[in-house]
């Protein structure tokens, strides 16, 4: 199908499809977590390719020079689209509960929830290309490079052990899209709130975007400081915002924990923006 409408309806089409949307019995940390539904029905934006924003994310302190623009890694890109896919309220509710760390439910959802939504991503993408339409998911492709305390993307003197990111961010892609603004936790804060995942294509279809309903980029976060009581070890402040190397050592430890599983999301749930735009 083409076009916005059909490119919605088959999203529609293919979240109703098995594409690992439950946590399985055999994977389940708890019995009663045996076909729990893992996201929502996504929430799905419209993007420019000729952005002006993508250029401006190559700005160091922005993102950095290291971060593709849409026709890098796809030359005759002319449109972006995201998606967010929001967790349900089980996923939701189990890490809500928690304090220091995070919930078996919320493990899954970061872990069993990212391949289901590649899984997802990958299928839509084929779906798209089916009639020779030429579609790039970044996230997927070989180019796509991590960078965490330093490691992972070289050759950028701006980047330190205090620099994280990668050629492509999802929230960013998503901001430009419509979908949301950022939040004091460095997450985005939709429709449905910021307790879910991103992912999106690139396309050679021209669609027209979305229109942005906000000028700011934390136009959705009311500032209330409640992330901050979440954060199990204190990397977030009304001041200074999110320290994303305090975070990523925390994550380190929850790999040793829980793996082959990690994730905290604390700082997404307990919280005004939760499922919700609380500036709304």
């Amino acid at each position: 199908m083409k076009g916005r409408e059909g490119i919605c309806e088959t999203i529609r089409e293919l979240y109703e499809t098995d594409w690992g949307n439950v946590i399985t019995p055999e994977a389940a940390l708890e019995p009663g977590l045996a076909g729990v539904r893992i996201f929502d029905e996504p929430l799905v934006g419209f993007g420019s390719a000729d952005d002006e924003l993508f250029e401006k994310y190559k700005i160091t302190g922005v993102i950095g020079p290291w971060h593709m623009s849409p026709r890098e890694w796809l030359p005759a890109a002319e449109t972006v689209i995201a998606l967010f896919f929001p967790f349900s309220e089980t996923i939701r509710a189990a890490n809500r509960a928690m304090k220091d760390l995070p919930a078996p439910a919320w493990l899954h959802g970061r872990i069993e929830g990212q391949d289901a939504l590649n899984t997802f991503v990958a299928r839509l993408k084929d779906r798209l290309a089916a009639d020779g339409t030429a579609v790039c998911v970044p996230s997927a492709d070989p180019r796509w490079a991590p960078l965490a305390a330093g490691r992972g993307i070289t050759g950028y003197p701006e980047i330190d052990e205090q620099t994280f990111g990668s050629r492509w961010s999802e929230r960013h892609a998503a901001y430009v899209c419509g979908l949301g603004t950022f939040a004091l936790s460095k997450g985005l804060i939709t429709a449905k709130g910021i307790a879910g995942r991103f992912g999106s294509l690139l396309t050679e279809e021209k669609i027209d975007p979305d229109p942005r309903p906000y000028e700011g980029i934390y136009d959705y976060c009311i500032r209330c400081g409640a992330c901050v009581g979440r954060c199990p070890v204190e990397a977030i402040s009304l001041e200074n915002g999110k320290d994303h190397h305090t975070c990523w050592v925390f994550q380190e430890e929850m790999k040793v924990r829980f793996a082959p599983r990690y994730g905290c999301g604390l700082c997404q749930t307990g919280v005004p923006c939760e499922c919700a735009d609380p500036s709304a």
